[in-house]
């Protein structure tokens, strides 16, 4: 038989402190992004990725948020140094061209909520 110290179970003399203190609660939020078929085979992932945001919803949330996913794309999205956005990657949302947007600008509520995918795709150059 156990012999259980006072000190293990719940203090009933403790007065518990319910408020909330909203600036530790973080609010999560799906949103939907389309790699370019190299990053895919890459990644070993579908058509289209399911990513969880935390705070909020930039172009460089996605991208920390994927890297964090999928590690082997660090560095083939944007510069292991620099994070610099590779030259041959564009990043599109709603039909708008985001790749020379700041990083930390939010994105459009029609990829916040899902109902777009944010869309990097591979830019094709020759002559």
């Amino acid at each position: 038989m156990r012999n259980w110290s006072r000190s293990c179970g719940p203090d009933l003399n403790h007065e518990w402190d319910y408020s909330l203190h909203l600036e530790e609660i973080s609010v999560s939020i799906m949103i939907r992004v389309i790699l370019p078929f190299h990053l895919r085979t890459l990644a070993h992932a579908g058509n289209e990725l399911g990513l969880e945001i935390a705070g909020p919803v930039t172009v460089l949330a996605v991208l920390d948020a994927l890297e964090a996913r999928y590690p082997m794309l660090r560095g083939t999205i944007r510069d292991h140094g620099t994070l610099q956005r590779r030259p041959f990657l564009r990043f599109f949302a709603c039909e708008e061209d985001l790749s020379h947007s700041p990083p930390d600008a939010p994105l459009p509520e029609a990829v916040v909520s899902g109902k777009e995918p944010f869309i990097i795709i591979g830019a094709i150059a020759g002559g």
